[in-house]
């Protein structure tokens, strides 16, 4: 690996795995543990990226593994929707596939022999006696059960697994230093009782093990060499390899690595705080376009090498920092400029007739695919006499530097097509506009004038009337109205973006996307550039055959500053 691609965490592992390293001659092994109580979203990114994507470049493998050792909100749901997620972006973990709760046996086994070695104790302690009794630096209390009789212990565990005692009436603690300056080392809580359905084990368990106690157990039982964790957990690695060196797990001790997690501006990161704009209904699901979850991102029209290079691009860190979402919106720009086929759409129609092109002749003109990729080919595209342009394009009383249509104003290109001068518009009986009219150049095929006359007006897309397909067509802005929603003394609803989501109806699009190929499940859309407009998509739950309807990914015009 050459020195100039190398972060840090990459650093740590190259020398790990070197000659007198901790793992020398070992093959790097990576697991990303995601909790199935929600969907991954745009933040879970960065780790999941640093998880497959170190042992990717070090030739080593990487687990999956669901940590479901909390059931109040875990669900098979989310189980599925995040492997399909992680598909989605391009990574695999092969037979690696793990629950936390495949080893709740050996935990509670490693628990036992804990308290045999007068390392852990039931503690009788409410939640606010324990807070109370963990005391502070200067002056450290200790739990009045702290030195309870070894078989004593084995006696209540036991019958804590049993389920004969109240939730909340006993926790397993460890046995570790109240003075300890690290509040994580202050008898820390490692089972506590639980009368709640599984979503895998029913209700076989009734006492749970605490995440600090279980993850570093399942790590070392896996054969994890890098626990590669976001920031919060460094003040937790202690605990960590506290517990890898007192339990008799049969492998060697990983090594917790932590990065700073990703935050991004407009948005909320919390599942807790995304399930609540879901049951509020706020938004349509987890996967409604505006939401940063995976699913939410897909439907919109991110593409997974969009997501994988935004992840890139911020790079690894030990310091936290939040994130312009317009860097996001420029990865995707930059991946369907280059790879979106060019297709005309008009939003907001209104007619345009040619008034001096011939009634009832069709001509078919031959448009790119994608001008960056010659070697995509093109396509015909109707032309007649009567034809749809966005109402924009018109004003009966022009501003000044306005260059589109209006009538005796400038000439001006209908893309691909012929030169057009507006003679005019017509009303209805209550002033509303209905038709815009214009005279075509006919030695102007293509959009270049046969005399090479200067033209001072703006190109117009445009599609034919007579064969343009009806569509839906939904704009997106931010969910939230503030940078920092979630910021201190912050409701977070109360920033939530009333027009976030603007529903257009009645569009007219290109003939041939009556005849895109529909969404897959799991699958990002084919893309599409509508020109002058953005990159849009089909959306993957509600468009159908015959009802075209279509999601726009982002605008073109780039906002972040490279």
């Amino acid at each position: 690996m050459e020195e100039t691609t190398k972060n840090f965490i990459e650093a740590f592992v190259e020398e790990d795995i070197g000659p007198g390293g901790r793992f020398e001659g070992m093959q790097v092994h990576t697991r990303f543990p995601p909790e199935p109580n929600g969907y991954l979203h745009i933040g879970h990114c960065k780790a999941l990226c640093i998880d497959f994507g170190t042992a990717e470049r070090f030739g080593g493998i990487t687990n999956l593994r669901m940590d479901d050792t909390n059931p109040a909100k875990e669900d098979t749901e989310f189980v599925d929707a995040i492997q399909e997620d992680i598909h989605w972006l391009g990574f695999d973990w092969g037979n690696r596939f793990f629950y936390g709760s495949d080893y709740f046996e050996q935990t509670y086994q490693f628990a036992v022999e804990l308290i045999k070695k007068g390392l852990a104790y039931v503690c009788a302690l409410t939640p606010d006696e324990f807070r109370e009794y963990r005391g502070d630096t200067s002056h450290p209390a200790v739990s009045p059960w702290r030195d309870r009789p070894v078989e004593e212990n084995l006696d209540l565990f036991e019958r804590m697994k049993n389920g004969e005692f109240a939730e909340g009436q006993y926790t397993l603690r460890a046995r570790i230093d109240l003075a300890s300056g690290n509040f994580n080392l202050r008898d820390p809580v490692l089972y506590r009782i639980r009368y709640i359905e599984h979503h895998r084990q029913g209700t076989k368990w009734c006492i749970f093990p605490m995440y600090d106690f279980a993850h570093p157990i399942q790590d070392a039982l896996e054969g994890i060499t890098h626990s590669l964790c976001s920031l919060e957990y460094e003040d937790h690695r202690p605990l960590y390899d506290w517990v890898v060196e007192h339990v008799s797990v049969p492998y060697h001790r990983p090594r917790q690595i932590e990065f700073s997690r990703l935050g991004i501006n407009y948005t909320v990161m919390s599942k807790r705080k995304l399930r609540k704009l879901v049951e509020e209904g706020l938004v349509s699901g987890w996967d409604d376009p505006r939401m940063p979850t995976l699913c939410g991102l897909r439907r919109r029209g991110y593409t997974p090498g969009a997501i994988r290079d935004f992840t890139g691009r911020i790079g690894v860190s030990k310091v936290d920092s939040t994130v312009d979402w317009a860097l996001l919106e420029s990865c995707l720009r930059d991946d369907l400029n280059e790879n979106a086929k060019r297709v005309m759409a008009v939003l907001r129609p209104i007619k345009l007739t040619i008034i001096n092109y011939p009634e009832g002749r069709t001509e078919y003109l031959t448009v790119e695919n994608n001008p960056l990729h010659p070697e995509q080919g093109s396509r015909e595209v109707v032309f007649s006499r009567h034809l749809y342009v966005e109402a924009e394009d018109f004003l009966s009383c022009p501003v000044p530097k306005y260059k589109r249509l209006y009538p005796e104003g400038p000439e001006c290109r209908l893309k691909g097509a012929y030169l057009i001068k507006c003679t005019g518009c017509v009303h209805d009986g209550e002033g509303h506009l209905t038709e815009v009219q214009c005279t075509y150049d006919p030695d102007s095929r293509g959009g270049d004038p046969a005399d090479g006359r200067k033209v001072t007006g703006a190109t117009i897309h445009w599609v034919d009337a007579a064969t343009a397909a009806d569509a839906e067509i939904r704009l997106y802005d931010p969910l939230f109205t503030d940078p920092d929603p979630d910021g201190p003394d912050k409701d977070f609803l109360d920033y939530v973006n009333p027009e976030s989501l603007v529903t257009l109806t009645g569009c007219k699009v290109e003939a041939g996307l009556s005849a895109a190929p529909m969404p897959e499940k799991g699958r990002t859309a084919v893309s599409y550039q509508f020109m002058r407009q953005g990159y849009f998509c089909l959306d993957n739950k509600d468009a159908s055959p015959g009802h075209l309807v279509f999601n726009r990914a982002v605008a073109l015009k780039d906002s972040f500053k490279k």
